[in-house]
């Protein structure tokens, strides 16, 4: 894997984090560990993962040269 994959897949990755954290909060929940693990869990869970099986997805994953 070349280094512009390697940024695509971990700003998917982060993306996916923050945007947990984000609903997470706006939702009204505010403690720390609470917002860490929902973010935790997003960078581990299955929207990246999905999307690295997704053969019409072109930066990385099946559908990727």
């Amino acid at each position: 894997m070349n280094k512009k994959k390697l940024e695509a897949i971990a700003a998917t990755y982060l993306r996916a984090g923050i945007a947990a954290v984000i609903a997470l909060y706006l939702a009204g929940v505010t403690d720390p560990k609470a917002l860490a693990t929902a973010g935790i869990a997003a960078i581990a869970g299955a929207g990246p993962l999905l999307k690295a099986l997704d053969p019409k997805a072109s930066e990385f994953g099946r559908g990727a040269k």
